[in-house]
């Protein structure tokens, strides 16, 4: 894998809603990773400039191989989860990225990990080495 100095990280803002909520009356573990898809959809448009539909128009996508995260503290409903993402490294036609959902509310981490993310091409369903000009949109 290269890695680089430091990547950028990026805050995504996410209200927790009734429909994320399990019977413990907190949110349910699964919900916790469409934060982490959630947040890299919308910093992918907003903080990298490169949407998700430019790479589907190129003729590829980014598919989770890998989710590893670790449960520190419960979200309920209507609290603010913050969530955090930053580069880890990158190399052939993988990126890992790490992640960070905080409560606003308090300040305190609610749950952290990482997601390795395998870059595909559509057309052959197979991973591909990541193009430089990809590499470079996200090297900020």
């Amino acid at each position: 894998m290269e890695t680089k100095k430091e990547f950028s990280s990026f805050v995504t803002e996410i209200i927790v809603r009734p429909d994320d909520i399990d019977m413990n009356n907190h949110v349910h573990n699964s919900k916790y990773l469409d934060y982490v898809q959630t947040a890299r959809y919308i910093q992918m448009r907003d903080n990298y400039k490169f949407p998700m539909e430019e790479y589907l128009e190129r003729g590829y996508n980014w598919y989770a191989s890998t989710a590893h995260i670790e449960f520190k503290r419960s979200l309920k409903f209507g609290d603010i989860a913050v969530v955090k993402t930053q580069i880890k490294e990158w190399s052939g036609a993988q990126v890992i990225i790490n992640f960070w959902i905080m409560n606003k509310q308090t300040n305190k981490v609610a749950a952290e990990g990482y997601i390795v993310y395998t870059f595909v091409s559509l057309s052959s369903g197979r991973p591909v080495r990541i193009p430089e000009d990809v590499l470079k949109r996200h090297n900020i």
